[in-house]
């Protein structure tokens, strides 16, 4: 459902971009005037492109999740689109998409997000309910399942029970629709049947697996869960040879040269915001954060080599120039510095570092030397992020919150390893909105 109201909220807004561009075309403009064979019909697409990435960075359709915040969050979108598009034409001076479109279409399509929300939330409701597993494994492996389903799953879900091994098995002769397994599924009117190693090595809880699957019920590993549900590689599998997967970025030639190029473009658009951006920081910096304008550090990139990472400084400056890992309300970050991490515009250099090859827009984020030498030695294949460019953002940094330390890292290793697995152009594409997201949101450290 909820993929059904997205898809309808971007229809939307191509009827109502295109509906309005052809009827003033042929209403109030002059009849003869041709609407697609101008560059109007151009502007009309690039509106269209506008109002998506506003409504998808905003949340919509299935973020808001009260009547009031989803009718305040279409407003913002619908006003967002039509303000963007309306200084892109001032700034080009080619003004050429009437204004009875851009405002026509930004009041027309506030009440349709609010329709395309009010299906994503039943859509929500209804897969909360729909997605109930039943667990064949340890307590122990299920009890970080419960939490990872909690913080934010890619399908809703939840844990309805939970069956030992042991327990699940059914003696020799009886048939498995009888097994303790098939019955303790109906009892909780479980939908997802999940098995550990151990399950998936008994012979007989796999047969009423089978009887399961028959019934309806989706049957899936636990790291085919993960995968799946959750986004994520699972600790078990990473002492394992499921590993050697191919990476996008090493293995398919062309699917690295068009990221390449998307980095280059996004990173030239980058520098002209940083070069607009330095005079206003530089003045902030002069009142509230007395020092250099910019900060350096070193990182491991691509292949394990090092590289100057560049920010906009947000600490008091420091004696020393290997960094630690900033905390929440960290004492070293000055007021103005705060400013800049919230807003992520003390990120706004790092274009310079893409336009260079150091840093992809998507990748695992980069650590520093000392980090990466004590990483290595206690997580296993942890050097394996390093096949492909690091990123400013990446999966990691939309799935898990900032964190320091061995567990965090460990966790969020987990999920670089599953972008390394399902590495495209369409899940990058996913991962900067996922972060424009954040940024609107004014998440940051």
């Amino acid at each position: 459902m909820r993929r059904g109201a997205r898809l309808a909220l971007y229809g939307g807004i191509v009827a109502v971009v295109v509906g309005l561009g052809l009827y003033h075309a042929r209403v109030i403009a002059d009849p003869a005037y041709s609407y697609t064979g101008t560059f109007r019909f151009g502007w009309s697409v690039l509106y269209v492109g506008v109002l998506v990435v506003t409504a998808y960075g905003l949340g919509l359709p299935e973020l808001p999740r009260t009547a009031g915040r989803a009718l305040l969050t279409s407003i913002v979108a619908a006003i967002s689109g039509a303000v963007v598009i309306s200084i892109l034409q001032l700034v080009t001076g080619d003004a050429l998409l009437p204004r009875f479109v851009v405002f026509g279409s930004a009041l027309l399509l506030v009440p349709w997000y609010l329709l395309c929300a009010g299906l994503a939330v039943g859509g929500r409701q209804k897969e909360t309910e729909r997605d109930r597993v039943l667990v064949v494994g340890s307590v122990d492996e299920v009890a970080p399942l419960r939490v990872d389903l909690r913080r934010a799953p890619e399908r809703s879900a939840a844990v309805a029970g939970v069956i030992l091994p042991d327990d699940a098995g059914q003696p020799d002769g009886k048939p498995p629709s009888d097994g303790p397994l098939v019955r303790r599924a109906g009892e909780l009117n479980a939908t997802v049947l999940v098995l550990d190693q151990l399950a998936e090595a008994d012979g007989s809880i796999v047969d009423q697996a089978a009887e399961l699957h028959s019934r309806g019920l989706r049957v899936r590993s636990y790291a085919q869960f993960t995968d799946e549900w959750l986004g994520k590689v699972p600790l078990a599998d990473l002492e394992r040879a499921s590993l050697l997967f191919d990476v996008g970025e090493v293995h398919r030639a062309r699917y690295g040269r068009v990221k390449r190029l998307m980095d280059v473009a996004i990173g030239l658009a980058g520098v002209a915001v940083f070069g607009l951006f330095i005079p206003l920081v530089a003045l902030g910096n002069l009142l509230g954060n007395r020092g250099p304008l910019f900060f350096g550090q070193e990182r491991v990139g691509k292949g394990g080599s090092t590289f100057r990472i560049l920010k906009f400084r947000t600490m008091a400056p420091q004696p020393s120039t290997v960094g630690e890992h900033t905390v929440v309300g960290d004492s070293r970050v000055t007021p103005f510095g705060g400013f800049l991490r919230k807003s992520h515009l003390d990120e706004l250099p790092q274009a310079w570092n893409v336009l260079k090859g150091d840093l992809s827009i998507v990748g695992p984020r980069p650590e520093q030397p000392h980090y990466v030498e004590q990483y290595a030695a206690a997580l296993p294949f942890y050097e394996l992020r390093h096949l492909v460019r690091p990123g400013i953002t990446g999966w990691a940094q939309v799935k898990y919150h900032y964190g320091t330390g061995e567990e965090d890292a460990r966790e969020k290793l987990q999920y670089e390893f599953w972008y390394l697995r399902h590495q495209g152009l369409a899940l990058d594409l996913r991962i900067v909105g996922r972060t424009i997201r954040s940024v609107v949101r004014s998440e940051g450290r």
